[in-house]
């Protein structure tokens, strides 16, 4: 029997001793579709951007506050990348082994040759809890901020880099 993709990630969670609170729901496509569901945990999702260079030779994961902008010549110029545009859903999956709509920076996991740079705006510094994907679009997982970023990203051996998206709004 075949483990799904958030029987992987869950049990990854628990093999790092990373405690989470799973909530199962309806496919979500977009944040307004977790409004409802951000209601009833009480907690926002966080949005999560796959991004790449003109090339496509380098590639991005943005985690940002849901209710944020995004604009890509905030972020291009604090990285030093001409033009930013969105990763391809082929990329996506070759990468992180997940489809639009289940965007998570918990594919982080699948990432072992870590050519996805995690890019986290500085707003989430504030947040101690994170809700996320765990890499499909019918669940949602809360997990401690410190716990995926001392532990997780630990495990994975991705280094992120912060960006400041409020930024954009001094220009």
């Amino acid at each position: 029997m075949s483990h799904s993709i958030e029987q992987t990630v869950l049990e990854a969670l628990e093999r790092m001793k990373i405690s989470y609170q799973l909530t199962q729901h309806e496919a979500a496509m977009t944040m307004a579709d977790l409004e409802t569901v951000d209601q009833a945990i009480g907690v926002s999702h966080v949005k999560n951007l796959f991004l790449c260079n003109r090339q496509q030779t380098n590639f991005y994961l943005l985690l940002l506050r849901g209710d944020q902008t995004f604009r890509t010549a905030t972020v291009s110029k604090q990285l030093g990348v001409a033009r930013l545009s969105f990763g391809s859903p082929e990329h996506l999956m070759k990468l992180m082994q997940m489809e639009p709509g289940g965007i998570s920076p918990l594919g982080l996991l699948f990432d072992r040759d870590r050519q996805v740079q995690l890019l986290l705006d500085r707003s989430l510094q504030k947040d101690p809890l994170l809700c996320v994907h765990p890499c499909v679009n019918t669940a949602s997982v809360v997990i401690s901020r410190d716990d995926f970023m001392n532990i997780f990203l630990r495990e994975t051996g991705h280094r992120p880099k912060w960006v400041d998206l409020s930024a954009a709004q001094q220009n």
